[in-house]
């Protein structure tokens, strides 16, 4: 059990005993111990620059002003929070939505409780000076992409639909920063990149011969399924706060771009770009249909990939992965 959960229940059972000593019973007005009070409660919650509401979150401070002692680790990439999630080192982690079937196919015990976003955050990335005009011209050639990531299923679709796979390539398994550091020193002849690097290396003169905003599957939030299951309060909090960030965001694009170009140490001019005309923060926050249906395909082809067992998995994943009910108090409010 991860530290934040034994402080959790530590207050919990506290909490508990108080109420017994006080002669409260239960439907007397009682709520679950875990939401008594939120002082000292201990989160363990990723930001990512990625995830600009992560950023804004934790920039603003709301989940400690209300008692929370948070963690904040850095998430460098949907696969490391995936690892970090399962480890028990977060309690929340951000990830695209293809990365969090991937994970529940495989046994992971999370779930999305939070959209936050519905970006044009991955395309093909290639040298100013690069021969690569299209899919088709990466017969034979290698590129830098982080498997398990939303970036790697781009390429993998974007191969498909052009008549290849990715047998057809070499794929190098990069980290998103080290994708981008190994195409500058030509280790690698493209990049399936993730903004706000990407947006970073257009910047610096790099070219973006294929884009396709349907092969990029929504940002997402998820959360292990022990804190949901013990403690849905703390849960509805944090969505909560992410729920507010996304109004703040929207109401203040040129302060969450400054937040952005901070976290990521890139231009000013560079955040603004993702966060005026990538980021697509202005979307559905409740994980339901419209997310599995974007979902679907690439759970095909990570059954293909042989990066998921079987079909059922992927359809089982697909029935659980959602638990919709966080968000859709938040913005039923």
């Amino acid at each position: 059990m991860s530290r934040s959960l034994r402080a959790l229940g530590a207050l919990a059972a506290a909490a508990a005993l108080a109420a017994g000593l006080t002669g409260c019973l239960a439907g007397e007005d009682a709520r679950p111990a875990a939401v008594v009070d939120a002082d000292g409660f201990a989160l363990n919650l990723d930001w990512a620059t990625y995830n600009p509401l992560s950023l804004i979150v934790k920039d603003q401070g709301w989940l400690e002003e209300a008692g929370y002692e948070v963690t904040w680790s850095q998430s460098l990439g949907s696969s490391k929070a995936n690892e970090a999630l399962r480890a028990g080192a977060i309690d929340f982690g951000s990830t695209a939505g293809s990365a969090a079937l991937l994970a529940r196919a495989n046994g992971a015990p999370q779930q999305i409780v939070d959209v936050v976003a519905q970006p044009e955050w991955s395309a093909l990335v290639v040298p100013a000076d690069s021969d690569i005009d299209s899919i088709e011209d990466l017969r034979g050639k290698t590129v830098a992409a982080a498997l398990g990531t939303d970036p790697y299923f781009f390429l993998v679709q974007a191969l498909e639909e052009a008549g290849l796979s990715v047998d057809d390539v070499t794929v190098e398994n990069l980290i998103h920063p080290d994708g981008w550091a190994a195409l500058q020193a030509g280790a690698v002849d493209a990049w399936a990149g993730l903004d706000p690097i990407m947006a970073t290396a257009e910047a610096a003169g790099a070219q973006l011969p294929y884009r396709n905003l349907e092969f990029n599957s929504y940002s997402v939030l998820n959360a292990t399924e022990q804190i949901i299951a013990e403690h849905p309060e703390v849960v509805q909090d944090v969505v909560d706060a992410y729920e507010r960030a996304r109004a703040w965001a929207l109401d203040n694009p040129a302060e969450t771009a400054q937040i952005l170009a901070d976290a990521s140490a890139i231009d000013l001019a560079v955040a603004t770009k993702v966060i005026d005309e990538r980021e697509g923060l202005d979307v559905d926050p409740v994980p339901g249909d419209g997310l599995a249906a974007v979902l679907a395909p690439i759970g095909v082809i990570q059954v293909g990939l042989g990066d998921v067992a079987s079909q059922d998995a992927v359809d089982d994943a697909l029935a659980t992965l959602f638990a919709p009910q966080f968000a859709t108090a938040a913005t039923d409010r």
